[in-house]
């Protein structure tokens, strides 16, 4: 394939791939939403195995129960005892690791925005309601400029001997 680099030789591969009568075939890679978000549900939201699926230990033999998802069928696999562990273990996420994770245009930090851009680039009706103008207690985020802060309440300043005496643990005693 290095060969191919040079623009010359590329050409004429490329005028040998043309004389070729080429066959395309291609389906659809799902059925629809409803299968895809059934498909990725089986395995965003649970544990890798749960105890009732598991049937026996003996002998150094686990056996347990699957579902085989071709044909709807609930069946029964028997394993060693390491070759489960082997397979359950590869199920744990190292530390630091999250399962389910936005990132893109769905990202927390940017969704609203970046969501607007793809409709207006797609040219799709915005089928969320306009964000309603900030009341007198909202404002524009001062770090990020895009969110929206919501005054609940304000506290008055205390000084740090303020703060100290307030600290100090009260004493119940009537006395």
């Amino acid at each position: 394939m290095a060969g191919w680099a040079e623009p010359s030789q590329f050409a004429r591969l490329s005028q040998q791939l043309k004389k070729s009568d080429w066959v395309v075939y291609s389906k659809a890679p799902f059925g629809g939403p409803e299968q895809v978000l059934t498909y990725l549900s089986r395995y965003t939201h649970r544990v890798a195995i749960s105890n009732s699926r598991l049937l026996s230990l003996r002998d150094g033999q686990v056996s347990f129960q699957w579902r085989d998802y071709r044909d709807g069928q609930t069946k029964v696999m028997t394993l060693s005892a390491v070759e489960f562990l082997r397979r359950f273990l590869q199920h744990i996420l190292p530390a630091g690791f999250v399962k389910i994770r936005h990132f893109g245009f769905l990202a927390n930090r940017c969704r609203r925005n970046k969501l607007a851009q793809c409709r207006e680039l797609l040219s799709c009706i915005q089928d969320t309601p306009p964000l309603r103008p900030p009341c007198k207690a909202e404002r524009v985020c001062p770090v990020c400029g895009a969110g929206i802060l919501r005054i609940v309440e304000w506290f008055a300043a205390v000084s740090v001997l303020q703060a100290a005496e307030l600290s100090q643990p009260v004493s119940l005693d009537s006395s």
